[in-house]
């Protein structure tokens, strides 16, 4: 699929790149003070339920179609980006690869629930 059948999504952005404008946004503000492992992993538990309470008294089958309406997925999918910077904002705090992270996490998880 192509960008244009899917807005938003650009071929050139990757994590690190993020990660880095992330951080000179932060830097810019002064914000390295309170960006510490406490206040980012806060930070991303709100967002996160920000992110629920969208979900919170759906039916199955309405969640499912929750980007079919155009105001509700701005809501998800501003809040799946909150999500995404906080987390990526704690992974640069602690030095953690995220993607390393998740890939190792993966090869753990086809180790722990093998497949029939």
């Amino acid at each position: 699929m192509t960008d244009q059948e899917h807005p938003g999504q650009r071929q050139d952005l990757d994590v690190a790149k993020l990660q880095r404008r992330l951080a000179e946004f932060a830097a810019a503000r002064n914000w390295q003070p309170f960006h510490t492992p406490k206040n980012l992993a806060a930070a991303l538990s709100v967002e996160a339920s920000e992110l629920v309470e969208i979900f919170q008294w759906l039916t199955p089958e309405q969640s499912a179609r929750v980007m079919d309406d155009p105001d509700t997925a701005h809501r998800v999918t501003d809040e799946v980006a909150d999500v995404l910077a906080y987390l990526l904002q704690l992974c640069e705090v602690l030095g953690i690869d995220a993607l390393a992270a998740l890939d190792a996490k993966i090869d753990r998880n086809e180790q722990r629930f093998p497949a029939k």
